[in-house]
């Protein structure tokens, strides 16, 4: 089968091939009446562009790599959607690799990206120390980004949540609806996300005066299973906690179904906080409270700041979050109640 040139539409448009490379390049001056005809020609022989022949011309390939710790988990998942929408709108494929929360699937997958020379990579990493080789490697070769999580000693620009602010929002409610005592349920203290909301947890918590136990500090993954694990440990102390904040919706959503099976009332007895607004946030039993993150807003930053890599200074965005309050909290004046889509406004 013959392959349509860029010769054959030169000679169907009657036009030079010079002509036809800047109008579909979108290089150089041609009238709007000469690129639509070219364009025309183009599309009646079904021509497409040569992308191994642009990439080797133009020393751009047109894809981003992303990097993500998994994609079973729903805000990643959101994530991954809001950044290949930017990059559309921009022209751009996105190739995205799940690291399976493994430092080292994750450094091979960087590799992989590297060899297969996209423009440059957005990357949320697994580990917050044992990620840092392979990160900085890969940022030392072409343009990175870190979005969500970021691993400290690297030299990177990095677009997130202000988690520290999340967390003295979500306290600052709790509080206000009566809660004086709280627990933390997060993942291990192995990424920097975790690592902020537990620190911002404990400063709001001393801050307010609210009573926050060793024991009720509970850490282990970013599973339903181990929300529920969680509420099972807290139903044998000797106290239970007026609130439970956890680190994120999944666990939250495992923490109110072990609430149910221990008859222990939500939010009458214990209030229950999540974090992302996944879409499963608003249809659980009861609709949880949780910090939503705007997704399409970090996904643009973190696309802006991709093409922008190559100066000395690195940015460091922390975007502000917004707590939307449903009902597995007893309310208060701290935020507004609502139903807001996940991941920001769509």
């Amino acid at each position: 089968m013959h392959r349509v040139t860029i010769a054959d539409v030169a000679a169907r448009a009657g036009v030079s091939t010079a002509t036809v490379s800047r109008v579909l390049s979108g290089r150089g001056p041609v009238s709007d009446a000469m690129g639509r005809r070219v364009r025309s020609a183009a599309e009646d022989l079904g021509y497409q562009v040569n992308t191994i022949a642009r990439a080797l011309r133009d020393g751009r390939t047109g894809t981003v790599g992303m990097v993500v710790p998994s994609i079973t988990n729903p805000f990643f998942t959101s994530l991954v959607e809001s950044v290949e929408h930017v990059l559309g709108q921009e022209g751009k494929e996105l190739f995205l690799c799940d690291a399976r929360s493994d430092a080292e699937i994750e450094a091979r997958r960087l590799a992989s990206l590297v060899a297969r020379n996209v423009d440059g990579i957005i990357v949320s990493p697994s580990h917050g120390t044992e990620s840092g080789r392979a990160v900085q490697e890969t940022a030392d070769r072409l343009p990175l980004v870190q979005l969500d999580r970021f691993v400290g000693g690297t030299e990177t620009d990095w677009v997130g949540v202000d988690d520290i602010a999340a967390m003295r929002q979500v306290i600052d409610h709790l509080h206000a609806g009566g809660a004086r005592s709280a627990a933390f349920v997060g993942s291990r203290l192995t990424n920097s996300s975790t690592e902020q909301r537990l620190s911002g947890f404990r400063r709001r918590a001393a801050d307010t005066g609210m009573t926050v136990r060793d024991e009720w500090i509970l850490l282990d993954d970013y599973t339903v299973e181990w929300g529920e694990d969680a509420v099972a440990q807290l139903a044998t102390g000797a106290a239970f906690p007026d609130a439970i904040v956890c680190a994120d919706d999944l666990i939250a959503l495992g923490v109110t179904r072990a609430c149910r099976a221990h008859g222990i009332s939500v939010p009458a007895e214990v209030q229950v906080t999540g974090f992302d607004n996944i879409q499963f946030a608003r249809l659980g039993e009861p609709a949880l409270t949780t910090v939503d993150q705007p997704t399409d807003q970090i996904a643009a930053e973190a696309v802006r700041l991709l093409g922008a890599v190559g100066g000395t200074s690195r940015a460091h965005i922390a975007l502000v979050p917004k707590l939307v309050v449903r009902d597995s909290t007893r309310g208060g004046d701290s935020a507004p109640k609502g139903d807001s889509a996940p991941g920001g406004e769509r």
